[in-house]
C-alpha cells in the first residue's frame, strides 16, 4: 500500500502520523495559534522531530459554523506558508486542506504533495479533474453540506452504510478520471451527531472492503470532550485512547494535533501486532 508524494514511493503499510498547522483565526482548537513565521516554523520543526509523515495546512477551517473565506483570502494565507516551510525543511510532505480547484492546484504548483478535500469533489466540480491533472494523492472526506450547515444534515438511517455507499460512488468518479492514490476519511464531527460518531468508529474496519488506505481526524474533537465532559484543550488523553482504537480496525492515518503522543500510539500497537 503506497502513494506517490512528489516522485517518491511511500508506504503506508505501518500507520503514519499527519501533523495539523492551522492557520486560521478561528479553528476551533488551535485557531490563531500559528500567525507568524517564526511560530509556524517552531511548530514544524517540532512536529517533524517528533515523528510526523505529513503536515496538513489548512487556511479555511472547516469547523461547525465556521465562517465563508472567500479564494483570494485563502490563496493569500497559504502560499507564503507553503513557502516558508519548504525553503526551511525542504523534504516535508505538505498536504493541503482545501476543497477548492484552483487553491489545490497553486499549492500543488509551489511544492505541496497532497490534497486533503473535506468535500471528496462535491464543492468544486473541477476538483477532480484538477487532481487528476497534477497526479497527486487525494484524501476525499465524506461530508454533507458545508461547514456552515453540516449539523443540520444528521438524518441517516444507518451512518456506516451510507458513508460507505458515498465512497463507493466518489472513487467512482476518481477513478473515472486517472486518479490513482486515494485515501479515504470517514468525516468525524461531519455532519454526524456524537452517536453516529462512535457507531462510525466502532465500526470503521468495515471501510477497508474499498481497499483504499483509511486516514482518521478525530484529535480533540468534541466527540471526545463532550463525551468526557471536558473542553478540547483537555482532551488529549481522550484522543490518544481512541487513536488506538483506530489503529487496531485498520486506520493507515492519524491526522492530529499531538504528534509526539500519536506516535508513541503507533509504537505501541505495532509492538503488540510485532
Amino acid at each position: 500500500m503506497t502513494i506517490n508524494c512528489n516522485g517518491k514511493l511511500l508506504s503506508l503499510d505501518q500507520p503514519k502520523v499527519m501533523g495539523i498547522l492551522n492557520i486560521t483565526p478561528d479553528s476551533f482548537f488551535d485557531g490563531g495559534k500559528y500567525k507568524d513565521e517564526k511560530s509556524i516554523l517552531n511548530q514544524v520543526k517540532k512536529m517533524l522531530n517528533e515523528g510526523a509523515t505529513f503536515i496538513d495546512i489548512g487556511a479555511y477551517s472547516s469547523r461547525p459554523g465556521a465562517l465563508e473565506v472567500d479564494e483570494a483570502t485563502e490563496l493569500k494565507r497559504i502560499e507564503p506558508i507553503i513557502n516558508l516551510i519548504l525553503k526551511n525543511f525542504p523534504n516535508t510532505i505538505l498536504s493541503i486542506d482545501t476543497f477548492r480547484s484552483n487553491v489545490a492546484e497553486a499549492c500543488i504548483e509551489n511544492g505541496a504533495a497532497i490534497i486533503n478535500d473535506i468535500s471528496a469533489g462535491l464543492q468544486d466540480d473541477k476538483m477532480l479533474s484538477t487532481v487528476a491533472k497534477l497526479h497527486v494523492p487525494y484524501i476525499m472526506m465524506h461530508m454533507r453540506g458545508t461547514p456552515q450547515n453540516m449539523q443540520q444534515k444528521t438524518d441517516y438511517e444507518d451512518v456506516v452504510k451510507e458513508v460507505l455507499s458515498f465512497f463507493s460512488e466518489r472513487l467512482v468518479a476518481a477513478k473515472a478520471l486517472g486518479i490513482k492514490d486515494i485515501i479515504i476519511d470517514p468525516g468525524f464531527g461531519f455532519a454526524k451527531n456524537l452517536e453516529q460518531n462512535y457507531e462510525l468508529l466502532n465500526n470503521i474496519e468495515v471501510m477497508n472492503i474499498i481497499e483504499h488506505p483509511i486516514l482518521a481526524g478525530i484529535s480533540r474533537k468534541s466527540m471526545i470532550y463532550k463525551t468526557l465532559g471536558t473542553t478540547a484543550d483537555q482532551a488529549l488523553n481522550g484522543t490518544t485512547a481512541l487513536h488506538m482504537v483506530c489503529l487496531q480496525k485498520g486506520t493507515k492515518i492519524l491526522r492530529v494535533h499531538d504528534v509526539e503522543e500519536a506516535v508513541e500510539c503507533v509504537k505501541l500497537y505495532e509492538q503488540l501486532n510485532a
